[in-house]
């Protein structure tokens, strides 16, 4: 193609791009819906099916294998093309949300979120492969930003919707609801498939270890959680060496020097970690803080998710405009430190109870941080790559976030459920330590730059 033709554009609506467009926004919809929507009812299920321990797990064993997903997902994906892991992957995903809409204990609602987990995390890394088989090179950046809107849109609607759903047909609903949509996302998306490139390459030589490794990695964070929650001592010996085999499974898969922050590039893939475990850890207990101690009803609550969903869409715009005249640095300096604020002023709403509409101002500040610093990891990972290491850095900026955060709330469960007195105590505990883990985030920072 001459490089005349190689700037014009093509409409995302065109007859071959409709199909993956519609299909595939679709579906990145409906995954980071769900995905919104646990978050809000979650304090309703584990209270209908008698699992207040299992809190923590639906979220950590859900992140832990999305990391399995995403990692035999793309294997999958790059032997044999996009179409069979992702029907495969819509599959999976569909028989958990089936699963969790009938779930009669907590024990099958919590492996109904690891198929989630799994089925949602290779969706997501086939649908890319998929636009790199249908769309030429300069319609794809217009296309990666309407999958961005697919997530943010349901981070604003996501909460009170689901919150409605609880209220009035029952939580079920939220999963069940998903699971027919998702059939006819599938439905759209089903005609690029038929016209995906069929290939049968060779098996990537270093696939089976980087897929062993992600195996250990999720069975370790899990192991965390589920040590933990074990009140003995040697339950809780369990759990510290989970941690240390999560990051010695961990270290292979990220850049030399990240576990222990060197400057620079390492730095960069340490503060997405540090940003990831303040803000997912706190942020699945602010719905289940107004719910438990400010007695608001789910979609009351969810609106706190949805501030600040706005305030990290705004903020993310803010440092975007600003460009060179933000340095990463400074946006990592100044993002983190907005987080810390916000999750230290959940400590004190847990803490002395003042009033709901403090939680969620709060938590719009927390958001507004994470606006400022996280969109600029990537950018400044790229940055600090050679063109032939920026596939393997961006996988293991994304591998860091998931990991930090899964294993952020196995932690944050084991101290909420050992919390004794009320449960202001818990929850106060929890935002304690990601306050902790987000004002690390300041002084990692400071050593982004190279």
């Amino acid at each position: 193609m001459a490089i005349g033709e190689q700037s014009t554009t093509t409409p995302l609506l065109a007859p071959r791009y409709r199909a993956t467009t519609l299909g595939g926004t679709a579906l990145i919809f409906l995954y980071a819906f769900e995905t919104m929507a646990v978050t809000t009812v979650m304090a309703t299920v584990t209270r209908e099916l008698d699992g207040r321990a299992w809190y923590s797990v639906a979220f950590s064993l859900t992140l832990a294998s999305s990391v399995v997903g995403t990692v035999a997902g793309g294997l999958l994906a790059d032997r044999r093309g996009a179409a069979l892991p992702l029907l495969l992957a819509v599959g999976v995903f569909a028989s958990g949300l089936l699963m969790a809409g009938l779930a009669p204990t907590i024990e099958v609602f919590v492996l109904a979120r690891f198929l989630q987990g799994m089925g949602g995390g290779a969706v997501t890394v086939a649908i890319y492969v998929l636009v790199g088989e249908v769309f030429d090179g300069v319609d794809q950046p217009r296309l990666f930003g309407l999958f961005s809107a697919a997530w943010i849109v349901p981070s604003m609607v996501g909460p009170l919707l689901a919150g409605v759903v609880a209220d009035t047909v029952g939580w079920r609903w939220v999963f069940l609801g998903v699971l027919v949509v998702a059939g006819g996302a599938t439905a759209l998306i089903l005609p690029a498939l038929r016209t995906s490139a069929q290939v049968d390459r060779a098996r990537d030589p270093d696939g089976r270890r980087r897929l062993v490794l992600a195996v250990l990695v999720a069975a370790a964070v899990v192991s965390v959680d589920l040590a933990g929650r074990s009140e003995s001592i040697p339950g809780h010996v369990l759990a510290g060496l989970g941690v240390i085999a999560t990051l010695a499974a961990l270290r292979p898969l990220l850049p030399p020097g990240a576990l222990r922050v060197a400057r620079g590039l390492p730095a960069i893939i340490a503060m997405r970690g540090t940003l990831s475990a303040g803000y997912l850890a706190a942020e699945i207990y602010v719905p289940y803080l107004l719910q438990a101690c400010y007695d608001l009803p789910p979609w009351q609550a969810g609106l706190a998710l949805t501030g600040s969903a706005l305030t990290w869409a705004g903020a993310a715009q803010v440092q975007g405009r600003l460009g060179e005249r933000l340095s990463h640095a400074q946006a990592f300096g100044a993002g983190a430190a907005l987080l810390t604020l916000g999750i230290a002023g959940q400590f004190l709403n847990a803490a002395l109870h003042p009033n709901g509409v403090l939680v969620a101002i709060c938590w719009m500040c927390a958001g507004a941080g994470m606006g400022l610093a996280f969109p600029r990891t990537t950018v400044a990972v790229l940055g600090a790559s050679a063109e032939e290491e920026r596939g393997r850095n961006s996988a293991a900026l994304t591998m860091c976030d998931t990991v930090a955060g899964a294993t952020s709330i196995a932690i944050t469960g084991i101290l909420f459920a050992a919390a004794d007195g009320p449960a202001a105590t818990g929850f106060a505990t929890v935002f304690a330590f990601c306050a902790v883990c987000a004002g690390a985030g300041v002084v990692v920072g400071r050593r982004t730059a190279g």
